[in-house]
């Protein structure tokens, strides 16, 4: 592993160790309410996710407000500060837009296995014909709004598409990838290392599921290291996304979106039309992967930059 101590004015291990205690206080602080403040169980799921949000919410602050002390900050102005993190508004549009087209393409078999199973539904009801009329479209309207209230007031809802991505984005790439960055790290360096980290804790899951589940610890151990694997790699291209973007934006709506589409479908007994989108999606994937990535995309100046900016030379 290279490293430089000090080179971007952080000691390369203070950097790991700072990295090291988010991760666990990320973690530890979930049972927090239970073990350390003697709360009773929470009488709800609605309300043991709740307490999960208050969590983590904190260990996201301790976070950033530890991350901003450590890190070689030379004016304390908000924008300057949370630039650090890749929070600006310049160039969003451009850091929601293109890693999503980017991120869509390795869902090209999910997306014609989507469609096939629509197509499959409106064939078995083909004599149900659409109602167009002021009537139907009102109705068609209303159940669009009662599924966005229901979905507003889902906990599940807020857990996997709200809280989990702003969280672990802002911890686990905002903090930690400026940490190591001018720690001294190399960029593959930490785009290889900061996922461990990443992937580490969710390892919580493993004991979760093997006492809810009721299961043995040899499946539960599968199953989540499975789940490890795929955060791993995710976790390579957030990382990825944030050190050529610069911007906080790009893996957040990545995030959001993988957390949607869940697994990538590359196989499917009914078609082999979804290995080959998928194979095809894959192939365009790999193509497009630094020109959407471009540092140019995403800035408008690459002089005067701080140790955490790598985009600045990594064109």
């Amino acid at each position: 592993m290279e490293s430089y101590s000090g080179a971007g004015g952080v000691p390369a291990p203070l950097a790991i160790v700072a990295c090291i205690g988010m991760t666990i206080l990320y973690v530890a602080i979930l049972y927090s309410p239970t073990l350390i403040l003697r709360l009773p169980p929470p009488s709800s799921f609605k309300t043991f996710m709740i307490r999960r949000f208050i969590c983590a919410g904190i260990s996201t602050v301790v976070s950033l407000v530890v991350c901003a002390f450590i890190l070689p900050i030379k004016r304390w102005n908000m924008s300057y500060l949370l630039s650090a993190y890749g929070i600006r508004l310049h160039h969003t549009w451009e850091a929601v837009v293109f890693p999503l087209c980017l991120t869509s393409l390795m869902y090209i078999g999910s997306f014609i296995l989507k469609i096939l199973s629509i197509w499959s539904s409106w064939s078995e009801h083909g004599d149900r014909q659409i109602d167009i009329s002021f009537h139907g479209l009102k109705s068609g309207l209303q159940n669009l709004i009662n599924w966005m209230v229901s979905a507003v007031y889902d906990i599940s809802v807020w857990r996997m598409y709200i809280v989990a991505p702003v969280t672990e984005e802002l911890v686990f790439r905002g903090c930690m990838i400026s940490l190591l960055l001018c720690g001294g790290f190399k960029a593959y360096t930490v785009i290889l290392l900061s996922p461990v980290l990443f992937s580490l804790a969710h390892l919580n899951h493993l004991l979760e599921y093997y006492m809810q589940q009721n299961t043995s610890l040899l499946k539960a151990s599968m199953v989540v290291g499975f789940q490890l694997g795929y955060t791993v790699i995710f976790g390579s291209y957030a990382s990825f996304l944030f050190v050529r973007s610069g911007h906080i934006a790009a893996p957040l709506v990545s995030h959001m979106f993988c957390n949607i589409m869940g697994l990538p479908a590359f196989f499917s007994r009914r078609t082999w039309l979804v290995s080959v989108g998928f194979v095809a999606g894959a192939i365009s994937f790999v193509y497009l992967l630094f020109p959407l990535t471009s540092p140019a995309l995403y800035n408008d100046r690459t002089d005067n930059c701080e140790c955490w900016h790598t985009y600045c030379y990594w064109t």
